[in-house]
């Protein structure tokens, strides 16, 4: 599967940040999904910590928070299907599972 080029951006000041998370992700991402797994010191996500930036050029971003190290398969799912998504949108938010309880923000592209 051909993906678009996704940036995925874990808060390093969150706990999950500072688990070792991002590099975890990384590891996790199968070959050829040209995503990319990147830090950032503070995604002022602070009420609802462990947040993780998904995005590509022009489609919806999503911010999703609360998460855990248990939530690496949900985010795992939800990178190919946010890649085949022409504009990062979904139809019915219950394709992307639980992931969808944890959004904080959809920011349109």
């Amino acid at each position: 599967m051909a993906m678009s080029e996704i940036t995925l951006t874990v808060c390093k000041s969150c706990a999950l940040g500072q688990s070792g998370f991002a590099e975890r992700l990384r590891a996790a991402l199968p070959d050829g999904s040209r995503a990319t797994v990147r830090t950032v010191e503070c995604m002022s996500g602070c009420p609802r910590p462990s947040t993780l930036a998904v995005r590509a050029p022009g489609k919806t971003a999503y911010l999703f928070g609360d998460l855990t190290e248990a939530d690496l398969p949900l985010i795992l799912a939800f990178v190919p299907l946010y890649a085949d998504s022409p504009d990062g949108n979904f139809a019915d938010a219950r394709v992307i599972g639980d992931l969808r309880l944890m959004a904080i923000a959809r920011i349109p592209g």
